[in-house]
């Protein structure tokens, strides 16, 4: 075992190990819709908020579409932003897929506050009728820490999405899924995912009546809107520093860069959305389109890695889909 050093380059760490990060055929297109938003988390690695104007063309997207339709290995399509229900196209895009391939996993990346904004009144029922699956930020089930970290208001606002999700049967064993996601507030690594996930149904039942299915904790990556954040707070060496010193092999098998192709707002393409944020291409291939690739093509195809790797590596590990290990 190497001793923990934030010198070590996180592909070095990994050939210390042992280790190797190898490309499957992709079974996830996680796409972003765009970047604007109308919220500014602190957490946000995306940099997303009200002022943004990228936005996925309508052009773009049925370009998109056209690639997952002749992508058999795909069975998620998951959809991300900012909120990616600003997205003119938002619905669009759904109807579609789901007119090409009826059986695929469809994910909206939701903030939950969203569906009570003017103009999104009718979203919930929408994504129930279509059986999107709901993954929902909600960093927390007390109102200071969701507050601090998303802005004033916005913890009731999510209470009252949640509800009205609950309503038409989100997470209470219809087969529409919704499962919250947790983000650590300030520079730790996430509890446990399991003995988490009991105290948010514990204190969101008895508290709101709110049922879901499933905790996802994510650890805060140090890029973007939360590295300004940790450097204003004199804490990005540290944090970084606990993230290599956490390092835990058995994450690296589940790492969604293995099996997801991740797409930016202009149909660009990168191993994870992490790696989209730093402008990492897939492949290391610079300006290469989803459009331009077959995605039988793609196995053992190399990653792009770099030292923020280790966030998605410590502890118990860390994706889209919560902790790796454990």
């Amino acid at each position: 075992m190497l001793v923990a050093d934030r010198s070590i380059a996180f592909e070095e760490r990994l050939k210390g190990e042992g280790l190797r990060l190898a490309r499957k055929s992709p079974s996830v297109l996680q796409v972003n819709l765009g970047k604007l938003c109308n919220l500014a988390c602190v957490h946000c690695h995306v940099n997303a908020g009200p002022g943004r104007k990228e936005i996925m063309s309508e052009e773009t997207v049925d370009r998109v579409v056209d690639w997952i339709a002749r992508s058999p290995s795909i069975d998620t399509i998951d959809l991300t932003g900012g909120a990616p229900e600003m997205n003119p196209g938002f619905r669009e895009f759904i109807l579609k897929v789901r007119a090409i391939r009826p059986e695929v996993t469809i994910i909206d990346r939701c903030n939950l506050t969203i569906l009570l904004e003017p103009g999104y009144e009718t979203l919930a029922e929408f994504l129930a009728l279509h059986r999107v699956k709901v993954v929902a930020s909600m960093p927390c089930y007390q109102p200071e820490n969701v507050n601090l970290q998303r802005g004033e208001g916005v913890f009731d606002g999510s209470i009252e999405a949640l509800k009205r999700l609950n309503a038409l049967g989100y997470g209470k064993d219809s087969g529409l899924v919704l499962n919250l996601v947790y983000n650590p507030i300030g520079a730790v690594l996430p509890p446990n995912q399991k003995e988490l996930e009991f105290d948010y149904k514990e204190a969101l039942r008895a508290e709101f009546g709110i049922e879901f299915d499933r905790l996802f904790t994510i650890t805060n990556m140090p890029i973007a809107r939360f590295l300004t954040q940790l450097r204003r707070e004199g804490k990005a060496d540290s944090y970084n520093q606990l993230l290599v010193e956490n390092f835990n092999p058995a994450s690296i098998d589940g790492l969604m860069c293995c099996d997801t192709v991740s797409v930016d707002w202009e149909g660009r393409v990168f191993d994870c959305d992490f790696n989209q944020m730093l402008g990492l291409p897939l492949g290391r291939v610079e300006n290469r389109f989803l459009w331009e690739l077959e995605s039988e093509g793609l196995e053992n195809e190399a990653i792009a890695m770099g030292n923020h790797c280790y966030g998605c590596t410590a502890g118990a590990g860390s994706s889209c889909g919560g902790a790796l290990d454990g």
